[in-house]
């Protein structure tokens, strides 16, 4: 009366716990491909970016301000004139873009061996 009558449960599909992960690998290996790479990329380019900042380059802080680099200090922070005679201080992981990034300096040395 009140006894359900008893199934077979299946034995278990082929592939067993290994074939349940898998949609979770494949999830992840995209997820990668697509959103995580790509950001580790910009975050490269930018550091590389902050890295190769010199005197005399214009450039734009993530707060919008433009302005030429006066002075690179060895603490991540630049020294920025954004008006004549008006100096700022900004952390160099600020800086957006380069908007006119100035040719380097050539050494006598260079010029010399240019000359031959």
């Amino acid at each position: 009366m009140f006894v359900s009558p008893a199934y077979a449960q299946a034995a278990g599909a082929p592939g067993g716990a290994l074939g349940s992960f898998i949609p979770l690998i494949l999830i992840f290996a995209i997820m990668y491909f697509l959103m995580i790479r790509p950001q580790q990329q910009k975050i490269k380019q930018h550091r590389a970016m902050v890295d190769a900042l010199r005197k005399g380059d214009q450039i734009v802080t993530s707060g919008g301000i433009i302005g030429k680099v006066t002075k690179v200090g060895s603490d991540n922070e630049i020294e920025v004139e954004i008006a004549t005679g008006v100096k700022v201080r900004v952390v160099q992981h600020t800086v957006q873009t380069v908007l006119n990034k100035t040719e380097p300096a050539k050494s006598a040395k260079a010029e010399k061996t240019v000359k031959k």
